[in-house]
């Protein structure tokens, strides 16, 4: 059976993170990349992201970036809650989410009609993870946010079936930012 992976996690406004080139989302995109390596290990096929500004769009970079280093075999879908989420976006965000839509190997909605209500943002959380084998979030339970929907949905949903959710903390990140400060150093 494919491996399939949903990838989610914070908002841009929740990391602080505003610009394309800020130092943080180098570490952040590491942190992805490491764990997206581990479960490529371990058999992953598919990454699925909801297309959300944030965590999503950058971990679709990444997989781009692995697919480019030889993960050929690894593939970029992008469902999401429902159509034209990006109507709203400023010009540089909808650019990076056309141009993650434009690479992405199967691009769908779960509700093929505009933004209605926040009830379609429930669906694309319970339909993510029942068709999913792994959850992977930059979440911190000590810093709530917008990912915390998604995580409680994962949660119940590993009560009764083979279900994974794999987190990044700011620990971790911590960890990634030390660990390339030492190596620059060369240590």
């Amino acid at each position: 059976m494919a491996q399939i992976a949903v990838v989610s996690g914070y908002k841009p406004f929740e990391l602080g993170v505003f610009k394309q080139d800020e130092p943080a989302l180098t570490y952040i995109k590491k942190a992805i990349k490491k764990e997206l390596i581990i479960l490529l290990e371990e058999g992953l096929e598919w990454v699925i992201i909801s297309g959300q500004l944030g965590v999503e769009l950058w971990a679709a970079e990444v997989v781009l970036e692995l697919q480019i280093e030889g993960y050929e075999h690894l593939q970029l879908g992008v469902i999401t809650p429902f159509l034209h989420q990006e109507e709203n976006w400023k010009d540089n965000n909808k650019e990076l989410y056309e141009s993650i839509i434009a690479q992405a190997d199967f691009v769908d909605s779960v509700s093929r009609k505009p933004y209605e209500s926040p009830n379609q943002f429930r669906m694309k959380n319970q339909f993510l993870v029942a068709k999913s084998d792994t959850l992977l979030m930059l979440y911190d339970t000590e810093k709530e946010g917008t990912p915390k929907y998604l995580y409680e949905v994962a949660k119940n949903h590993m009560e009764n079936h083979d279900y994974n959710i794999r987190q990044i903390t700011f620990y971790d990140l911590q960890m990634i930012v030390e660990e390339e400060q030492m190596r620059e150093n060369g240590f």
